[in-house]
């Protein structure tokens, strides 16, 4: 019987990578990877020249029957009526939005309490927000983004035709579609996303499947009168929402996928990074991952909507029709980066100094919040370190320190998901942050409870092919790939140490 190739696509914050796999075995048959631009801010068109270089890495797609792309949650991406991006994408971790952020919690609190919500006008807008679209604002949610544009760039929001995220418009792009001259139809309705990505717009109800175009309007009202707002939030083209093994309408481009495939390479609907990571570690009810990767993000997978009203963990959706508790933290295997620069050492390096420290560091704590945070929601903070004295400043303790307040920022992730009543029977742990030695004997000790070491592969691809591998097989489930745990970390719970870390944290 003859191989059947599907392809995954990863177009994360750093790189694209284009991942072949046999559709019936999850094995990994050639593989592409081209970086993206640094920054917070990116022009699109980079991702899809990354793509098209980390496919030409990977032997071409020329013999794949299904595509399925992951990417990057939350990035905006803005067309015009031609398919021209009108400014470079805000990606996730951008916080320029952060104060529009605050503004849009404000403005859902403001009106009297009168339907038996909290007097405080914060709360009840956070309430308010969760309960409308599962999560409140933060300035990573492409809502806040959209808003900073109408009231920083109005001409530019006025010219909004579509709103898509960093894996519509790549998946747009694979379909052969893109910029058009004047006249002509750029088939912006062509353009296809899942519920996993929606659901991180804040625009989008995951739970009754529907887009909130009065909150588009809302906020699109800082660029044009009320009346003209409503009427362009309700002509802006938004993604078509796929089902988790709906097939796109479009398929893909023969000058970029399944030229030698009888019929073509169908699109799947693609997904949100974290949802795909989830996929492709095959996570069932009950299971959590922590990835460590530029972000920290701890993942759960639910049977039904998670609704956390003071708006800490996000109301995501997953990839199979369930849900996707989330909480993320800005900052995360970064913070081991930083305290290398700090000491001027490696990462074995760092780990070894580590190891000559104890736990708790002597009393030393760092709370990592380098480039702000956003779990709990401090935009403007840094990062400092608490309780150093003449006698426990040292280089371990430094070394020490820096690993457990990563460890312990995740530790904050997992019980807020934990106090929606989340029944965690097991962490996942992944990412580029899981390969540190010191990440890895202090994870199981600070997170409370033995943690399994997924062989380091990437599971956003992996999941996406698995995804693209489902929508060819037309199946109830998704392919029964096996994943490889490398180790079950196990250790002492150190209790003591989250207490120190949440004392100074605050």
């Amino acid at each position: 019987m003859a191989q059947v190739l599907v392809a995954g696509v990863d177009t994360s914050t750093q790189s694209t990578k284009v991942r072949v796999t046999d559709a019936a075995t999850g094995r990994l048959v050639r593989f592409g990877q081209a970086k993206h631009p640094e920054g917070t801010s990116v022009d699109p068109n980079a991702w899809w020249n990354a793509f098209l270089e980390a496919s030409a890495q990977a032997g071409g797609l020329d013999d794949v029957s299904a595509l399925s792309v992951g990417g990057q949650q939350h990035g905006m991406v803005i067309l015009e009526e031609q398919g021209n991006v009108i400014r470079d994408a805000m990606l996730w971790n951008d916080i320029s939005s952060a104060p529009q952020a605050a503004a849009l919690i404000e403005r859902l609190g403001v009106s009297p309490a009168d339907d038996g919500e909290p007097e405080d006008v914060i709360a009840r807008g956070k309430q308010r927000w969760v309960k409308a679209v599962g999560s409140s604002p933060v300035a990573s949610y492409t809502l806040t983004k959209v808003t900073w544009v109408a009231e920083n760039e109005p001409e530019n929001a006025k010219r909004i035709a579509a709103i898509c995220l960093p894996h519509d418009w790549l998946s747009w792009r694979i379909a052969g579609y893109g910029p058009v001259a004047p006249g002509e139809d750029a088939h912006l309705d062509a353009l296809f996303t899942d519920r996993s990505d929606a659901s991180g717009t804040i625009y989008y109800d995951a739970a009754h499947s529907q887009y909130r175009r009065d909150l588009l309007a809302m906020v699109l009202a800082a660029a044009e009168c009320e009346e003209a707002a409503k009427s362009h939030a309700d002509a802006i083209t938004l993604p078509t929402v796929l089902g988790p093994r709906e097939t796109a309408a479009v398929k893909a481009s023969p000058a970029i996928a399944g030229k030698e495939v009888e019929g073509g390479c169908i699109l799947g609907p693609g997904g949100g990074d974290n949802a795909m990571a989830a996929l492709g570690l095959g996570m069932a009810v009950g299971d959590v991952s922590i990835s460590l990767g530029t972000s920290g993000v701890a993942a759960a997978i639910a049977e039904n909507p998670v609704y956390d009203l003071t708006g800490a963990v996000s109301g995501f959706a997953d990839c199979t029709g369930h849900y996707l508790p989330l909480a993320c933290t800005i900052n995360g295997s970064r913070i081991a980066d930083a305290g290398r620069a700090a000491l001027g050492v490696d990462y074995d390096e760092l780990a070894a100094l580590a190891a000559q420290s104890v736990p708790g560091a002597e009393g030393v704590t760092l709370i990592p919040y380098f480039d702000g945070e956003r779990t709990p929601n401090r935009p403007d903070a840094t990062a400092t370190l608490h309780g150093m004295t003449l006698a426990n400043t040292t280089k371990a303790n430094i070394a020490r320190a820096f690993i457990e307040g990563l460890l312990c920022s995740q530790r904050d992730c997992l019980e807020l998901i934990r106090s929606l009543g989340a029944d965690i029977t097991r962490i996942l742990l992944i990412g580029g942050g899981a390969k540190s030695a010191a990440v890895r004997a202090y994870a199981p000790g600070i997170l409370g409870m033995d943690v399994e070491l997924p062989a380091t592969d990437e599971y956003v691809a992996i999941g996406a092919a698995r995804q693209a591998a489902w929508v060819l097989s037309g199946e109830a489930e998704p392919p029964a790939w096996p994943l490889t745990i490398e180790e079950t970390l196990t250790g002492e719970p150190t209790p003591e140490v989250y207490a120190q870390y949440a004392r100074y944290r605050g």
